[in-house]
């Protein structure tokens, strides 16, 4: 029995349902990026610029060490997609309950890991010694969350996979209000400062990682949750870590090079990192804009592969390309154009607005490119070959940019400069990543014909 969120990604049209799977994806991903945006402007407005360069601060390091585990979840979108597609129901439903109990565990780990290694790390990024206190704190605080943040990235991957993107935006929507909410209690009439927008984001995760596991405890469908099945199939966690573990070491190589350059941005001194935290929040806006269109090339190429459809893999490619340049052109240049005016809401300092509109320049006009560049991911994974885009991205992303830091930047030590770094990589990554399609495609494109011939 199906439900009637599910999107039929195996017939019929394609462009209608893209856009239907794509729409309720990307406005729960502003959502979710408002848990930090409510953060920075909260502290920001009311707590003053120190508060605001100490939640920044921790974005690229609590990236680093979560993305590993976040890409696990990619292994379950993938796993679910081509069960579905290929109606293999004892296989889904062993995804399903492997899932949810690894996040939880992962989650565990993390919470300990992030605890105790935020102070030796934050010193490591050589975060300034009047943020390092707060920074500290609001990290270790966050950091609690964990098993319910994982609980609901994992369980959004499996309603995801499926096409059910509009009730995980429903539980954001939910969890998104109550987090403003709560920022503006515990900050403006506790006066508990970093603390207090740490730990609405911790009871905002929890809320939506508790609708999550309701709704598929109940769902009634073939990927319904039981909780006294729960457990770890070997096979099903190999599988998932075979396509989510590199998934998760490309978004950690991302995170490295992240917490490289936030290292360069704090030379630069206080003021600097509060003007890059607010620019670098308005173009994560942009990003999650393109990103549901990546998450679609996911989800829609791999319930194609495991029904055996891969020539709808092709117009998948096409449709996701084109509609993610069009989002990152009209998203970014918009950005860019209103610039000062959005960079206002996070500080009203004329200085911290100033340093801002420096990354907006040098970003935003190419955040398309990062768009296209995600498509291909997006779809490489979708056909199972989850190494290939963690090997350019590892290139050229986080290779690339390292080298540029200690060269290029190094001559030239100017924030411009650091910044350009972006859509240099982005569009190297983005040809290569469609390159390797191709070799991809007639790689699972002989591997359909042999299984369909009866071979192994």
């Amino acid at each position: 029995m199906g439900s009637s969120f599910e999107i039929d990604m195996t017939n019929g049209p394609l462009l209608g349902k893209i856009v239907r799977f794509a729409i309720p994806l990307a406005i729960s991903g502003i959502l979710q990026l408002l848990f930090n945006a409510a953060d920075i402007i909260v502290v920001g407005r009311f707590s003053g610029p120190g508060a605001l360069a100490a939640v920044g601060s921790t974005s690229a390091l609590i990236n680093l060490i979560v993305n590993l585990f976040i890409g696990l979840s990619v292994g379950t979108n993938v796993l679910v997609a081509q069960y579905y597609g290929a109606s293999r129901g004892k296989d889904l439903r062993e995804t399903v309950h492997t899932s949810i109990l690894s996040s939880l565990i992962f989650g565990a780990f993390l919470l300990v890991v992030g605890v105790v290694l935020a102070a030796p790390m934050l010193e490591l990024m050589g975060t300034p010694e009047d943020v390092l206190g707060q920074a500290c704190l609001y990290m270790r605080i966050y950091f609690i969350g964990m098993p319910a943040s994982m609980l609901y990235n994992f369980g959004a991957a499996i309603l995801r996979a499926v096409g059910d993107t509009q009730r995980p935006l429903y539980f954001l929507l939910l969890a998104g209000v109550m987090n403003v909410v709560l920022n503006l209690f515990f900050v403006i009439v506790c006066g508990m400062d970093v603390a207090g927008v740490a730990l609405a984001t911790v009871i905002s995760q929890c809320v939506s990682a508790g609708l999550v596991l309701l709704c598929l405890m109940h769902s009634h469908t073939v990927y319904q949750v039981s909780l006294k099945d729960l457990c770890i199939k070997k096979d099903k966690l190999l599988g998932m870590a075979k396509i989510g573990l590199p998934a998760g070491i490309q978004g950690a190589s991302f995170s490295i090079s992240n917490v490289l350059i936030q290292s360069s941005i704090n030379s630069f001194g206080s003021i600097a990192m509060a003007g890059n935290t607010a620019a670098s929040n308005l173009e994560g806006f942009v990003n999650t804009g393109m990103d549901a269109f990546s998450q679609a090339a996911l989800s829609f190429s791999g319930q194609n592969v495991g029904a055996g459809k891969l020539k709808r893999v092709n117009r998948i490619v096409i449709l996701c390309l084109l509609l993610v340049t069009g989002t990152g052109l009209v998203l970014g240049i918009g950005c860019w154009l209103l610039g000062p005016q959005l960079l206002s809401i996070y500080s009203t300092e004329a200085e911290v607005i100033s340093f801002g509109m420096l990354r907006l320049e040098t970003v935003c006009m190419w955040e398309f490119l990062g768009g296209m560049m995600g498509v291909m991911v997006g779809t490489l994974r979708g056909l199972g070959a989850s190494f290939v885009p963690m090997a350019i991205t590892i290139s050229f992303v986080c290779g690339f940019r390292v080298v540029w830091l200690f060269t290029v930047f190094a001559a030239w030590p100017q924030l411009t400069v650091l910044y350009a770094s972006y859509p240099i990589t982005w569009g190297l990554a983005a040809v290569c990543d469609l390159l390797c399609f191709f070799l991809v495609r007639a790689h699972v494109k002989k591997k359909l014909a042999l299984k369909a011939a009866g071979g192994p």
